[in-house]
C-alpha cells in the first residue's frame, strides 16, 4: 500500500501548518459498500466482477469443483488470520517441525511455503534498495565519465551500458522538479507521530481506525487539530477501515524509501539482501537458500492479496474470498524495496514445482538486470501449464513504452509470453472523488501489454493481526482479482489451459459504454480499448460461462484454432 505523498503533499503540509481551517471536518462521505468488487452493475450499480451471479451459473449447472493450488509470491502472510489460516496449503510430504527435507525438495520444513529473503539463522530481509541504485553503482566504475563506443562493446556489455543509461536518469532525474520535497515530508511524518500521540490519549486507546477518528467528537483544540491531521490522510487515501500502526508503519517506511532515494545519488546501497540470504547471487543454480518463515516481518500487503483470491467463503465471518475451493502457497519474495530477479525466477520455479497451478504476482520495478532467469522460469512455468498473473504497476504510465518488470516478452526475442496476464486497476466513480471514473487514477495502462483491467480501489480484504481488515488501493489488489477468477476457473474446468483461461477472461471482459479517464490525466476520456487490449474490465459470470462452452468437446478445437490464428 502506497500513502499519496506526491500528490497529497502540498495540501497536507498546508493542513499541517493551518490547522484550523480544518478543524472542523470539510469531508463528504462517499458511500461505498465493503466488497464493492464482487458485486454487479447492473443489479447493484457499481464496476464489480458479478461474482455472484458467476456462482449461480455453476450452481445451476450441478458443477462440482476441485481444490486449486494458488502461489502468491509476495511479501510474506499472517498465517494466523482467521479468514485464512484455513485455506493456507500445507505441503503434504513434509512433517513439521523436525528440521528434515522429508519431501527432498531441498527447502527443509516448507510446510506453507518458502521464504527466499531470509537467512538460514532465521533473520530476514525487510527493507531493500531500489534495483536502479544497484545497476547504478555495479556499473558505474565502468560507464561513468568514459567515452563510449557502442559499436566497440560485445552484446552483454551493450546491454549493461544501456541499463545502466536508464539507472542514471532514474536516479539522478531529467533536471525536472517533480520529486517529493524530501524536508516538508519529515515535517508531515513527525506531524503524524505527534497527532497520533494525541489521539491515543484523547480516545483512551493506542489502536484505533480511521472510522475511530471520524465518529470521535474532540473536546478541545489540541484533540481537534490532532484528529484533522490524521483524518485528511486516511480519507484521501481510502484507509478508514486501517489501523493507526498500520498507517504510520507505513507511511515511515515510505518516508524512509523517499530519503533513500535521495541518498543514492551520492552513497552506494546497502547489500540488504546478501548480509542476510548470504547465497551466491550471481549464480542461479545456488537455489537452495532462505527459511521458512513466511510470516517474517511485515506480511500486510501478502495478507490482503491472499484474502482478496480466497479468503474463505461462508463462514460467518471476516469476508468473501473470490474463489471456494483454492489452497493459498506463499511464497515471499518481495521486500520493502525492489524484489531481485533471481529471487523471482526461483520462486515461481518453487510454485510450479509444488503443484501450483496460478501464480499471483503484486509487485514490479524498473529494471531486470537478470531478466533472462526470469524469463526461462516463465517458460518452464508455460510448459507446466501454470498461469502467471501480474499487477500493471501504479504510475499512471503508458507500459507499452516504459519499462515495467517482470513482464512477458522474452528478451532478445519476439515471442511473448501465452501463459501470462498482465492487470490494470479498475475503479467505480465513488471510489475516488477527485477523478470520478471506471478506471484508477494511479494505475499504469497499455494497448498491448495490459491484458484487463479489474477492481482495484478502495479493496476490502484481510489484514496481518489475527481478526483485522481493511482497504488498500492498487495494481496489487486488481492483480488477485483476476488470480481469484481465474482460479474459479480452473476449480470447475480443471482441463483448461492457462492459454485458455487467459481467452476465457479476455474475450468475456465487460466493456463500458462510456469513455474512461486515462491515468494521470485531468480529464482526458478515452476508450478503454486504448488502454488494454481487452478493452474492458474482468466478469467473473462472463468468463464461467466462456469457460463452460468452451470445456464442451464440440467447442475444444474451435478453442485451439482461435489461439492458433491469435499466436500467429
Amino acid at each position: 500500500m502506497k500513502i499519496r505523498i506526491k500528490q497529497n503533499l502540498l495540501a497536507f503540509s498546508l493542513l499541517v501548518f493551518s490547522f484550523s481551517s480544518f478543524a472542523q471536518g470539510t469531508y463528504s462521505k462517499t458511500e461505498l459498500v465493503k466488497g464493492w468488487h464482487l458485486l454487479d452493475k447492473e443489479k447493484d450499480g457499481v464496476y464489480g466482477i458479478s461474482l455472484d451471479k458467476a456462482y449461480e451459473f455453476l450452481h445451476a449447472k450441478n458443477l462440482k469443483s476441485k481444490p486449486v493450488l494458488v502461489a502468491v509470491i509476495d511479501s510474506g502472510v499472517d498465517t494466523l488470520q482467521e479468514d485464512l489460516i484455513h485455506i493456507l496449503w500445507t505441503n503434504p510430504g513434509e512433517i513439521p517441525g523436525n528440521g528434515v527435507d522429508d519431501d527432498h525438495n531441498g527447502y527443509v520444513d516448507d510446510i506453507h511455503g518458502w521464504n527466499f529473503i531470509g537467512g538460514k539463522d532465521g533473520t530476514n530481509v525487510k527493507d531493500d534498495s531500489q534495483e536502479e541504485g544497484r545497476v547504478y553503482y555495479e556499473y558505474k566504475d565502468q560507464f561513468d565519465n568514459k567515452n563510449i563506443r557502442m559499436d566497440s562493446l560485445s552484446n552483454d556489455a551493450r546491454d549493461h551500458y544501456e541499463m545502466w543509461v536508464k539507472a542514471k536518469k532514474k536516479i539522478m532525474g531529467d533536471g525536472s522538479d517533480n520529486g517529493v520535497d524530501l524536508l516538508m515530508l519529515k515535517r508531515v511524518v513527525n506531524a503524524c507521530i505527534k497527532s497520533d500521540s494525541i489521539m491515543q490519549a484523547a480516545l483512551g486507546k493506542k489502536e484505533y481506525t480511521g472510522n475511530d477518528l471520524d465518529s470521535f467528537e474532540a473536546k478541545n483544540m489540541e484533540s481537534r487539530t490532532a484528529r484533522s491531521v490524521l483524518l485528511y490522510l486516511f480519507k484521501e487515501n481510502h484507509i478508514m477501515d486501517m489501523t493507526n500502526t498500520t498507517f504510520l508503519s507505513d507511511f515511515k517506511e515510505q518516508a524512509d524509501r523517499e530519503e533513500k532515494k535521495m541518498e543514492i545519488k551520492e552513497t552506494a546501497p546497502k547489500n540488504y539482501r546478501g548480509d542476510v540470504v548470504k547465497d551466491n547471487e550471481n549464480d542461479i543454480k545456488d537455489s537452495i537458500y532462505g527459511n521458512n518463515d513466511i510470516m517474517a516481518t511485515d506480511p500486510m500487503h501478502g495478507t490482503h492479496v491472499s484474502g482478496i483470491i480466497g479468503a474463505e467463503r461462508n463462514n460467518a465471518i471476516g469476508i468473501n474470498g473470490i474463489a471456494d475451493n483454492v489452497r493459498i502457497m506463499m511464497v515471499r519474495a518481495v521486500p520493502n524495496g525492489d524484489e531481485h530477479d533471481k529471487d523471482i525466477a526461483l520462486a515461481i520455479r518453487y510454485a510450479v514445482n509444488n503443484g501450483a497451478r496460478v501464480i499471483n504476482m503484486s509487485f514490479g520495478k524498473n529494471l531486470s538486470p537478470q531478466k533472462t532467469w526470469v524469463d526461462d522460469a516463465v517458460k518452464y512455468a508455460e510448459s507446466k501449464g501454470v498461469l502467471l498473473i501480474h499487477a500493471a504497476g501504479n504510475d499512471a504510465e503508458d507500459v507499452d513504452s516504459v519499462d515495467n518488470f517482470p513482464n512477458p516478452d522474452y528478451k532478445n526475442s519476439k515471442f511473448h509470453a501465452k501463459n501470462w496476464i498482465t492487470v490494470g486497476a479498475s475503479s467505480d466513480p465513488l471510489a475516488e472523488e477527485n477523478f470520478k471514473s471506471y478506471t484508477a487514477s494511479f494505475s499504469n495502462y497499455g494497448k498491448k501489454e495490459v491484458d484487463v483491467f479489474a477492481p482495484g480501489t478502495r479493496i476490502y480484504s484481510t489484514l496481518p493481526g489475527g481478526n483485522k481488515y481493511g482497504n488498500l488501493d492498487g495494481t496489487s489488489m486488481a492483480a488477485p482479482v483476476v488470480t481469484g477468477v481465474a482460479a474459479l476457473i480452473l476449480e470447475y474446468f480443471p482441463n483448461l489451459s492457462p492459454e485458455e483461461v487467459k481467452y476465457c477472461i479476455d474475450k468475456s471482459a465487460y466493456q463500458p459504454a462510456t469513455k474512461a479517464k486515462k491515468p494521470g490525466s485531468e480529464n482526458e476520456l478515452v476508450p478503454l480499448s486504448e488502454l488494454s487490449a481487452s478493452g474492458g474490465i474482468l466478469n467473473a459470470y462472463g468468463a464461467v460461462k466462456m469457460a463452460s462452452a468452451m470445456s464442451e468437446p464440440r467447442n475444444q478445437e474451435i478453442l485451439k484454432s482461435t489461439l492458433k490464428k491469435e499466436r500467429n
